[in-house]
């Protein structure tokens, strides 16, 4: 009788086995870690660098520090508010998820470094007055402050999930630390009132314009007879308009350092662009809609290209207006340790405009997702022409706040106008419902109509709060922060 074949690996098999499972537990647990740690190795790095730039100067530990701090700022601007360019077109899948962080990395970078300020005010728009803190050291204690409770409130609004004003994070970062360095006086209050404004001047404003944008294309292209026909009348006309507007909108924001221009002169160069544009796109749009369908669904992939385009622009001019937020405290400590005096403007270091440029990316990049999915599709669902009409507003809303001299935020206006697509549709929705209802003689109940809202009133109590409380929260953790730096430094 044969006898079975004796196993001899048996033994090892198991051991493999195990160590297999274990190396799957440990690539299971350690994968979220990899972010904070890529990022813990950027904020390294740039403390690092500001060391070895400034050498054995007195103060190098202080700009080790501040500097650290400065990358942690940057990579949180890119953790939530690139969120609001590029959340729309993902959204409406013009884009995918990976390819939005590739543009949007490549366009704040250059915008950042090449119109990005080379001067900009060391205490966020004329907040706190220099001349009112006692001397240069607790200045520099101050903005430290206020740079890293910004970015601590940032990165909580992030991990909750709330796109918010990093430039109404760090006002609240210098009030706080200002108030308790130099008292309630040396703070410029009726600025901090006109922003208060801007919480319900920028989503207003930018949720009616996209609104209007939507009921223009709904009467104009979706619900007419012929919507190809519509299309290639109207459709370049609207491309030729977001040239337009975009053009004016980089001269305004974005060109500052390269030439300054009166708005005026940006509208010029808006017109310009947008007959152009206008031009070229007539062609364009009748080759691509030739042979299309007479249907919605067709009429989506004529937006497709103007909202990739329209993306990476409001990216460049995010990087271009927004960089300062984290450099401009830094460059103001940079200026302070140096020069050991204080001063209402001061020129930024390329090196610092590097860290501020390249934070936002790394911070896109690694921890961007989050705030990109609930832009582009959870709060309510956005198609291409939905998420044009964002696009457009945003950058229409900042030229026309610009020209009335009213102070609004990029980011309010952006979520503003998703939440204004969005409101416009369960209005529409509605109203539809009811005509259809009356002409078959069956009226939708109210609690049918309840069930198709379209807007989700979750994230919208959650934003309207984040908003809210930005400024006094980022304020109560920055005098909090200057009081320890204080104590420690003592």
């Amino acid at each position: 009788m044969a006898t079975q074949p004796v196993n001899q690996w048996k033994t090892l098999d198991k051991d493999l086995g195990r160590i297999g499972r274990l190396e799957e537990a440990t690539m299971f647990i350690s994968r979220p870690l990899i972010a904070p740690g890529i990022a813990l190795a950027f904020i390294v790095l740039a403390g690092l660098g500001a060391g070895l730039l400034m050498g054995a100067q007195p103060g190098q530990l202080i700009v080790i520090a501040a500097a650290a701090i400065g990358a942690y700022m940057a990579l949180n601007i890119g953790a939530n508010d690139v969120a609001n360019n590029m959340g729309p077109a993902v959204g409406a899948n013009a884009l995918t998820l990976g390819g939005a962080l590739v543009i949007a990395a490549i366009f704040e970078t250059a915008g950042a470094l090449v119109a990005g300020g080379d001067v900009v005010k060391t205490v966020s728009t004329g907040i706190l007055a220099p001349d009112a803190v006692p001397d240069a050291a607790h200045f520099i204690w101050a903005m430290m402050a206020a740079l890293l409770a910004a970015a601590l409130w940032l990165n909580l609004a992030t991990a909750l999930g709330a796109p918010v004003s990093t430039t109404h994070s760090i006002v609240g970062g210098v009030v706080g630390a200002g108030v308790v360095a130099a008292g309630f006086g040396a703070v410029n209050w009726p600025s901090i009132g006109k922003i208060a404004a801007s919480w319900v001047i920028s989503p207003v404003l930018g949720g009616a314009i996209a609104a209007l944008i939507l009921a223009f294309i709904k009467a104009q292209i979706i619900y007419v007879e012929d919507r190809i026909a519509a299309a290639q009348r109207w459709v370049p006309v609207l491309i030729g308009i977001m040239a337009g507007t975009f053009a004016t909108y980089l001269a305004i924001k974005g060109l500052k350092k390269l030439v300054h221009l009166s708005l005026g002169e940006a509208l010029m160069i808006g017109l310009v662009a947008a007959f152009l544009t206008w031009a070229i796109s007539v062609p364009f749009i009748r080759r691509q809609s030739e042979g299309m369908e007479n249907r919605k669904k067709s009429l989506k992939k004529l937006f497709s290209v103007p909202l990739v385009v329209s993306a990476a622009l409001l990216s460049f001019a995010h990087g271009a207006n927004d960089v300062a937020n984290a450099v401009g405290p830094l460059a103001a400590i940079v200026h302070a340790v140096e020069a050991g005096d204080l001063a209402d403007q001061v020129a930024i270091p390329i090196w610092v405009m590097i860290v501020g440029a390249i934070g936002i990316s790394v911070g896109l990049l690694l921890f961007g997702p989050k705030l990109i999915r609930l832009v582009g599709s959870e709060i309510t669902k956005l198609n291409p022409m939905r998420a044009y009409c964002v696009a457009l507003s945003a950058a229409v809303t900042v030229i026309l706040a610009s020209w009335l001299g009213l102070p609004v935020s990029s980011t309010h206006i952006a979520v503003g106008a998703i939440f204004g697509v969005g409101f416009y549709r369960e209005w529409h929705a509605e109203r539809r419902a009811r005509l259809l209802g009356l002409q078959k003689g069956k009226p939708v109940p109210p609690e049918e109509r309840s069930r198709r809202l379209l807007v989700r009133r979750s994230h919208m109590l959650t934003v309207a709060a984040a908003w809210v409380v930005t400024v006094p929260a980022s304020a109560a953790l920055s005098a909090l922060l200057y009081i320890v730096m204080l104590w420690l430094a003592a």
